[in-house]
């Protein structure tokens, strides 16, 4: 039996969405997906470049199971990038979004056939000096001349790519077409013989699936699935279609059969919405933003839905700390966050961090040693993790003899150098309600676990008082 591979984009897709995901829903979606071993999954590209390099080290330091593959522009400087952020990874790839049809290539690149065929070679080349692994994406194949998608495909599996992805855009094409498409370009790419053929399929017409396997049997061995959303094949439906046909196509895949409903209702859970995910919950929310004429009461009600509960001390304190804000700018959502954890409910610290000692690598699990003081006493608390923030998380937890929602964690933003300044904002959910908290640091670590401390305080003495 020729085996499949199943690389799955959700976290991809999501990073394209702002907002649509936490880190912490990411972080849970890369657990399970390495629970139901997909041959890779696919993560970035790094829009907001900090915090997605400290998201795809946080995975590789737990993903055993696949290979993470970072999707890149074919840049040098955002091939560069990736690399350093999957580095540590047991298994890495590079993946490089090149797009093929004429009104891509000039309207992103500004490039004719010719100059994007020579970047081609550049990207390519420059990614295999970095990562043995490296694939190529050609965006919108289908609307591409196929003699030039052949030239294409020629010169990225010359200058080192091991797998060619054909990424169909347009999705008009019924699965007999897209599987006499598929064999076409076989036919015509002598090149792909010496590396793996896989196909993204678009759902608007609700053929990704269908043409997914029309792919499978006209040659290609990977599959590009999501998880969470209905914009190309179902990661659910890809698998219950190997378990349907397999035999008969003579194909396999590494996935755990058995576990796909299971962990597929999981995700479903992270996300709150099953399969529309991407589409339903949108970045509307994050991308709302507030001007100085917001009145006190227009603005109580912001807070609220945001799941806040504050008093009415507390809301006129973010009210004028909005003002003066807004005074200036456009208040974004994130932004009025970071103003709630700055002024409400500023307490007395209970717990004050002392010191912390953190050990991460690609071949140990993360752990994180917190001394925090309480009234004079220093308290010690061990814990290992997912990662070195989920393990100072959980070593604050084991101190606390106490488990709290972590509703949202966002590195807000960190300067360059060796002495990088990192902002983390973190909310987390304790008896109904919404508790953020900030924290400074000259690393994105300790960042975090100032800002958990806040929140945590802000909890405590809400709850003793």
């Amino acid at each position: 039996m020729k085996k499949v591979m199943i690389s799955d984009i959700s976290l991809s897709e999501a990073s394209k969405k702002n907002g649509a995901l936490s880190f912490k829903e990411k972080l849970e979606i890369a657990k399970k997906l390495n629970d139901l071993k997909v041959d890779a999954i696919e993560v970035g590209p790094l829009l907001d470049e900090k915090t997605d390099a400290v998201l795809i080290r946080t995975i590789s330091t737990f993903v055993k199971n696949s290979t993470i593959a970072v999707l890149c522009e074919p840049k040098t400087d955002s091939i560069k990038k990736a690399y350093d952020a999957v580095s540590s990874a047991k298994s890495k790839r590079l993946v490089i979004n090149i797009p093929v049809s004429s009104v891509q290539m000039e309207y992103t690149y500004q490039k004719k056939p010719k100059k994007m065929l020579e970047l081609i070679e550049e990207v390519v080349k420059y990614a295999k000096t970095l990562c043995g692994e490296v694939e190529v994406a050609l965006n919108d194949a289908t609307r591409s001349d196929i003699e030039f998608l052949s030239l294409a495909i020629d010169t990225a599996v010359n200058a080192g790519a091991n797998i060619v992805t054909i990424v169909d855009l347009s999705g008009t094409m019924l699965p007999n077409d897209f599987g006499a498409f598929i064999i076409d370009i076989k036919q015509n790419t002598p090149a792909l013989s010496k590396v793996a053929l896989g196909v993204q399929t678009n759902n608007d017409l609700t053929f990704a699936v269908a043409n997914a396997f029309s792919a499978i049997k006209a040659g290609a061995s990977l599959v590009k699935t999501s998880s969470i959303s209905n914009t190309v094949a179902s990661l659910e439906a890809v698998v219950s279609g190997f378990v349907a046909l397999g035999n008969d196509l003579d194909v396999k895949t590494n996935i755990n059969h058995t576990e796909i409903g299971r962990i597929i209702s999981q995700i479903s859970r992270i996300t709150t919405t099953k399969g529309e995910f991407l589409k339903t919950v949108s970045d509307e929310e994050d991308k709302e933003v507030f001007k100085k004429e917001t009145t006190l009461a227009e603005l109580t009600k912001i807070i609220k839905k945001k799941g806040y509960v504050l008093s009415a001390d507390d809301i006129h304190k973010v009210y004028e700390s909005f003002v003066a804000f807004a005074s200036k700018k456009e208040v974004a959502s994130k932004e009025l966050d970071v103003i709630i954890a700055n002024t409400a409910l500023q307490v007395p610290d209970t717990y004050s961090l002392k010191s912390y000692v953190i050990n991460s690598g690609n071949i140990i699990s993360s752990t994180a040693i917190i001394i925090l003081e309480k009234e004079g006493t220093l308290k010690e608390g061990l814990s290992s993790g997912n990662g070195p923030i989920d393990a100072s998380f959980k070593a604050i937890e084991s101190i606390l003899g106490h488990h709290y929602e972590l509703d949202d964690f966002q590195i807000q933003s960190v300067t360059e150098g060796k002495e990088a300044m990192g902002e983390a904002l973190v909310k987390l959910r304790a008896n109904g309600n919404l508790y953020s908290g900030r924290g400074v640091s000259i690393d994105i670590i300790g960042a975090s676990i100032r800002a958990y401390l806040n929140a945590i305080n802000k909890i405590i003495h809400e709850e003793n008082n």
